[in-house]
């Protein structure tokens, strides 16, 4: 076969054999750095959850997930009695109740230990997405070091210590918009909002920047889990759809320093609760427009800090947006140090170490008496959110206004 090609051909094949050989090497070289990363990731996961069940054996939120299960698994009413343990109201949808069963079946400290393992490689995903969206390949080193810092913040260190779900949900949607392609986008999404509603947000989100079909996908999927919860325990999926899920009451705490939500603010700077009314009309305008900055963002090609902005739109809107549910503070933190912000980065992440507890008194109802300065660093996460959609969408409506007059 040789000798019928050209003196020119036959030269030129050492070359491409050994082209061709550089490129598996190189290849090759990447997966063993991507299997390195991965197994870092697992390493710190798993120390992660041996360390919090050392510390935390029974996680408050855990608890009331794994009294969830067990009451699905008993057949009882899941909305009609409290956790006798921690004294609380399970408020998930009846599909995060079925979803929780195995947890109920586990020993304590064993779901503890499982439980925040697995957070902490969900959390690992979440930073991977974001990396991989900005083209950054990182060594197992900096992956670690980046989980570590992620770790330390304080809505991760908190959601870690009461067992919560914010990292799974996180690491779902973040999955699904940014790294799935093909017939199962939408999906995550979808199974999200089944466990908790407000991941909804998402859907629209996806309408907003032209994934008209993923967000039809997610619908499907978030419906299938309301039929599922009413095929499988049909009379607490009643009781859910129809009362606890329209019951302020089954969660509390609007004024507490916890609640960074748009309604949480509001509640503090006026003294008392607003109204219904007087919520959503400040609510759905504020939420909207950082939901329709996040879009604008993402057809822009700024697809990672789009993607943050959703989720601040999603716990502005949110009556209850708990500290600990700002996990997405993580990504936001990647996100600035990425675009080279690294001062603005640095901030965002001593304050996230530190959290907005610190200087401020709270508890005991003692928000409503703040003063100016307490209800601004009090509600750092809100002004944080907003302001940061004011800047990005001045920033997008100035660099449109230059384009057009070229």
């Amino acid at each position: 076969m040789i000798s019928t090609l050209s003196d020119g051909a036959v030269a030129a094949l050492p070359l491409e054999h050994g082209r061709n050989e550089l490129l598996a090497d190189i290849m090759s070289t990447a997966q063993r750095v991507q299997v390195y990363a991965a197994l870092s990731v697992l390493g710190v996961a798993l120390l992660c959850g041996v360390a919090c069940a050392l510390i935390f054996p029974d996680p408050f939120d855990l608890a009331v997930y794994r009294f969830g299960g067990n009451t699905v698994s008993h057949g009882d009413s899941l909305y009609g009695a409290e956790d006798p343990a921690t004294g609380r109201l399970f408020t998930y949808p009846p599909f995060a109740a079925l979803v929780f069963v195995p947890l109920a079946h586990l020993p304590v400290t064993f779901a503890a230990a499982a439980w925040t393992a697995v957070g902490v490689a969900a959390l690992g995903i979440t930073i991977h997405a974001f990396l991989h969206e900005q083209c950054r390949h990182v060594g197992p080193p900096v992956l670690v070091g980046l989980l570590l810092l992620a770790v330390a913040t304080a809505p991760v260190r908190e959601t870690l210590s009461f067992g919560q779900v914010n990292l799974f949900l996180m690491a779902a949607i973040c999955a699904d918009i940014l790294l799935l392609r093909g017939r199962w986008c939408g999906v995550l999404v979808g199974l999200a909002a089944g466990i908790k509603l407000t991941p909804l947000v998402f859907v629209v989100f996806l309408v907003l920047i032209g994934r008209r079909v993923a967000a039809t996908r997610a619908v499907l999927t978030f419906g299938a889990t309301v039929v599922v919860g009413f095929v499988v325990i049909p009379a607490s999926a009643a009781a859910f759809w129809t009362k606890a899920v329209w019951d302020p009451e089954r969660v509390g705490g609007t004024e507490y320093i916890r609640n960074q939500s748009l309604l949480g603010a509001m509640t503090r700077i006026l003294g008392s609760e607003p109204s219904t009314l007087v919520w959503l009309v400040v609510a759905v305008p504020v939420s909207a427009a950082v939901l329709t900055v996040a879009a604008v963002l993402w057809r822009d090609g700024a697809r990672d800090a789009g993607l943050c902005l959703a989720a601040a739109a999603m716990l502005l809107a949110s009556p209850i947006s708990w500290d600990h549910h700002w996990v997405w503070g993580v990504p936001a933190m990647v996100v600035l140090a990425g675009r080279g912000h690294w001062g603005v980065a640095a901030a965002w992440a001593v304050f996230l170490f530190a959290g907005c507890r610190i200087w401020v008194q709270h508890g005991e109802r003692v928000e409503l008496q703040w003063t100016w300065w307490e209800n601004v660093w009090g509600n750092t996460f809100v002004w944080a959110a907003v302001l940061a959609s004011a800047l990005l969408a001045f920033r997008s409506r100035t660099e449109a206004q230059l384009t057009r007059s070229r």
